[in-house]
């Protein structure tokens, strides 16, 4: 009797919409780089990839949306929420 371990699941296909999450995606080849990090917001999950809007720092640049492919998709996983930041002198 044999037995077969399935195929797991790419992590990216359980984030649920509204998460924050960093994606590792793929550059296309000769961009210099071979990978890239996007930080946002889930806002669709398919068999095709994920739609996210990414979540820049205050003052840098304002949130846009970012089609990732499948095959692009490298890893992700969920990521706490950014912290919030008290204005004032240190203590």
């Amino acid at each position: 009797m044999t037995s077969t371990t399935p195929a797991a699941e790419p992590g990216w296909r359980s984030l649920p919409v509204g998460a924050r999450a960093v994606v590792r995606r793929r550059l296309a080849a000769g961009a210099g780089h071979v990978w890239t990090d996007l930080i946002g917001y889930v806002l669709e999950v398919s068999d095709a990839g994920l739609l996210l809007r990414t979540d820049p720092r205050p003052g840098r640049g304002s949130p846009e949306e970012v089609r990732v492919r499948a095959e692009e998709i490298e890893t992700a996983k969920p990521v706490p929420e950014r912290p919030v930041r008290r204005s004032g002198p240190p203590r």
